[in-house]
């Protein structure tokens, strides 16, 4: 785990750190000049959460070399699903976190600020489902760990699921009208 700093050759930045993220430098650096577009996400550390007023602070923690593995396939899934994108950025923070700390940053650019949005908001949400790190919320009551990592789905998985789910709705439809 090393001080976050913004790769200086290649056109994806991924890192976890102990460390306050650098939340203004991944926004700077995902603009690029062909870019019209940069998304940035930043996910802070609030004082409540479902069902529980008070959180005092958050501690994440992660199997660091598997996290890696995680945001460069989930980087590369956005780069499949939106091929114009341009640069992105994945940090997050383990450790103690105060409340109003910044636990993640998703930064994503792209020529059009669809593209941008959408693959931003795919990498924030497919890494809090498929990253293996841990968060533990502190409240005035007691302390309580979330556990509940999954796969990353691809797009061509999707794809499949959404087909077969089509040719069922399409039989029903069929069986239906022969019965009618």
């Amino acid at each position: 785990m090393a001080n976050v700093q913004p790769p200086t050759n290649r056109d994806v930045w991924l890192a976890i750190s102990g460390d306050p993220l650098p939340s203004e430098a991944a926004t700077a650096w995902a603009a690029t000049p062909d870019s019209g577009a940069v998304v940035s996400f930043l996910g802070v550390a609030r004082d409540h959460s479902i069902d529980r007023d008070g959180v005092t602070a958050l501690e994440y923690e992660a199997y660091e070399d598997q996290v890696l593995r995680v945001f460069t396939e989930l980087t590369n899934e956005a780069r499949t699903r939106w091929a114009e994108i341009k640069r992105v950025a994945i940090l997050h923070r383990i450790g103690v976190l105060a409340v109003g700390d910044t636990a993640v940053v998703v930064a994503v650019s792209s020529p059009h600020r669809d593209a941008a949005f959408e693959a931003a908001r795919f990498c924030i949400d497919t890494l809090k489902v498929t990253a293996p790190i841990w968060k533990r919320e502190d409240w005035s009551g007691g302390s309580d760990w979330g556990l509940d990592a999954e796969a990353i789905q691809s797009a061509a998985t999707e794809d499949a699921v959404n087909q077969v789910s089509r040719q069922v709705d399409s039989t029903k439809k069929r069986t239906q009208n022969v019965a009618s």
